[in-house]
């Protein structure tokens, strides 16, 4: 009988012992379970941090584009007022021939910095009006060509790469209208 209660004691203890056991293995299971929802919340906020990094940069660069694209327009747009001045000394009579070839040499200078900037004049005389690339000043009444087409450039429009620059100055015409 005593062995009977010995193997009825042994069995207890073995089945308690496989009890905490799997109480233990529950717990760690719980508990890898918990480490790995905090490992994934961990990498979830490491990727959206990384996004918000690489939003950042994209933005700043796309900032500082802006800046010196503005910037550059604002420089180019400095030396329209020195072309259009050669432009208008070399519309005059010029006794000087030496004179007139510099001014001719500087004015071509002018131009092909500004070309190598991608700057080019805006060709408006004798089209339509487009109020995109001009600016009309004034009309003036004629039958000699339709409504709205450009008859004079007071000032020569410019435009940068695709973008304008500067709008040409322009005189439209208009027909003569019958006085009764």
């Amino acid at each position: 009988m005593e062995s009977e209660t010995q193997a009825a004691a042994g069995a207890a203890a073995s089945n308690s012992g496989t009890t905490t056991q799997e109480a233990d293995a529950e717990q760690l299971l719980g508990e890898l379970a918990a480490a790995k929802a905090r490992a994934e919340e961990a990498h979830q906020k490491l990727l959206y941090a990384m996004a918000e990094v690489d939003n950042v940069k994209k933005r700043s660069e796309k900032h500082v584009a802006e800046r010196l694209a503005s910037g550059r327009k604002m420089l180019l747009s400095k030396f329209l007022p020195v072309i259009d001045n050669l432009y208008r000394a070399l519309a005059f009579e010029i006794a000087s021939d030496r004179l007139r070839d510099g001014l001719q040499a500087t004015l071509r200078g002018f131009e092909a910095a500004l070309s190598s900037e991608q700057v080019r004049s805006v060709t408006v005389l004798g089209l339509p009006f487009d109020p995109r690339l001009a600016e009309a000043i004034g009309t003036r009444e004629t039958d000699d060509v339709p409504d709205n087409t450009v008859v004079d450039e007071v000032q020569r429009g410019y435009l940068l790469g695709e973008d304008l620059l500067r709008p040409a100055q322009v005189i439209v015409s208009k027909r003569k209208t019958e006085a009764g």
